[in-house]
């Protein structure tokens, strides 16, 4: 780990945070009072923020042909699972069971970010997400998120984008 990194980490960033700085991406740290009791981590974030929430998005894992693979999807909508499927050239997807979730990318639900996982997994980046000069995901925590241009963090994910998301 590089030694900004490093001491970021140490002074409480997380690991989405620290791959962020490691990689001189742009990025916005906003940070707000989780409510455990709010129905939706994504709306509450849109709610705390004052951001629109067509721009930001959720993280899922899902299971497509035994493999686990990320979803990032506005907090508006709903994850498609067949298009997620298609997406990776898969024929079924279906959610991940939670504590696989959590083992896997080393994030508790809620707080599960695209960036920094344990494991890197196959991600993809719902398309509607290139509308936007910047989008807020996870920063690996219940109540802080990031802000990033949504090519960097397809980027940094190897993500691919295309239709994933359908309105609720």
């Amino acid at each position: 780990m590089a030694k900004k990194a490093k001491k970021q980490h140490q002074q409480g960033g997380t690991p989405a945070t620290v791959a962020l700085t490691a990689a001189g991406a742009p990025f916005t740290v906003h940070a707000y009072d989780h409510d455990p009791a709010h129905p939706s981590y994504g709306e509450e974030a849109a709610e705390a923020m004052g951001v629109s929430p067509d721009r930001v998005f959720k993280t899922l894992v899902a299971d497509v042909d035994g493999t686990l693979t990320v979803a990032v999807v506005p907090v508006a909508g709903q994850l498609d699972l067949k298009a997620l499927a298609a997406a990776v050239g898969g024929k079924r997807a279906a959610m991940a069971d939670p504590a696989l979730a959590e083992r896997t990318t080393g994030y508790v639900r809620g707080g599960i970010s695209p960036l920094g996982q344990r494991k890197r997994l196959p991600t993809v980046l719902d398309a509607s997400a290139s509308a936007h000069a910047t989008i807020c995901v996870s920063a690996g925590r219940r109540g802080l998120e990031v802000e990033l241009p949504p090519q960097t963090l397809a980027d940094l994910t190897q993500a691919v984008l295309a239709p994933i998301g359908r309105p609720s």
